[in-house]
């Protein structure tokens, strides 16, 4: 995804702290896939690295403030780090500790001729440092964690590239990133994701997550969503659904008890949810994945464009 600079803008070996664990999943002469596991915190110092290629990466765990050239967005679990090739960012932990996020790297000429197929020109580039979590993302993003654990090539290199169409037509759409709260106001929402990340199998309200980072309701309501671009309920359905997407694929667990350990309180409102949302019955969705063991893309709504934000 990206290589460290020196100051004076060389590759630099020096120092280690800080620095992502990278696991290569899989590749080709024109792409590649790989996990970064960060464990830096507010104490390590954020690294100047550049893109190497045009670069997709789905943010599976943890926050991190990124800052490049088309700005500085709060990234979260569900959202898409954008960069362009030849580009300078920065990653930095203000507001906690660790990350982990599945990296998708293309040349530019993969993925000036897949952008010229979607969006009517070779010569596309990101506009925006990120695409925030949106119900329409959610099956996507659901793939990318499942291929990162059980890698097919060939599947890995489908979903990528519907990756980059995914994104592409968002942006082609006018889809804007939400705007990056205050530096405080961003610590508190970054407490509040990863408190919504850790217990979204439990009952949580809106008073109970304001009082959390000491705020009003109606004003953590407002700051949640702008930063984040979904409301904290909205954002903790997309949570317990890639859950039970990913436990539907990897496991024999039966659907109803994936659907009470993903925080739904009865199965047929898990199935009219899950089916909304990934155009399949959950037991359609496992059987595929049975059937042909990390070679199938689900149908209907993950092919569609992510909504706009309001």
């Amino acid at each position: 995804m990206a290589r460290e600079l020196s100051r004076d803008g060389v590759p630099s070996d020096e120092s280690r702290k800080g620095r992502p664990i990278v696991r290569p999943i899989a590749g080709g002469k024109d792409w590649s896939v790989s996990e970064f596991i960060c464990a830096s915190g507010p104490d390590d110092r954020p690294f100047e690295e550049v893109h190497d290629g045009y670069t997709i990466a789905a943010v599976v765990g943890g926050s991190f403030t990124y800052r490049g050239e088309n700005g500085v967005a709060l990234l979260h679990p569900g959202a898409l780090l954008l960069g362009n090739n030849g580009k300078c960012f920065e990653c930095g932990h203000d507001h906690g500790a660790g990350d982990r996020c599945i990296s998708f790297s293309f040349s530019p000429e993969l993925f000036c001729e897949i952008a010229a197929a979607t969006a009517g020109t070779s010569r596309y580039k990101f506009s925006g440092p990120m695409l925030p979590a949106r119900n329409h993302s959610i099956p996507i993003l659901a793939l990318v964690d499942a291929i990162a654990r059980d890698p097919n090539p060939l599947h890995v290199e489908e979903v990528a590239t519907r990756l980059v169409e995914t994104v592409v037509s968002a942006f082609s759409d006018h889809v804007r990133s939400p705007v990056l709260p205050s530096k405080r106001e961003a610590s508190r929402i970054a407490d509040a994701v990863r408190h919504i990340e850790t217990y979204a199998t439990e009952p949580l309200d809106l008073a109970t997550l304001a009082a959390l980072v000491n705020l009003s309701k109606y004003h953590f309501l407002r700051i949640f969503r702008r930063a984040i671009g979904m409301t904290p309920y909205q954002y903790l359905l997309a949570v317990r659904m890639r859950t039970a997407a990913l436990r539907l694929a990897g496991s024999t667990d039966t659907v109803l008890s994936v659907a009470l350990d993903s925080g739904f309180g009865d199965l047929s409102t898990f199935n009219g949810r899950f089916r909304s949302i990934f155009g399949v019955s959950p037991t359609a969705y496992r059987s595929a994945f049975a059937g042909r063991r990390g070679a199938w893309t689900p149908p209907g709504k993950a092919s569609r464009k992510l909504e706009r934000p309001n």
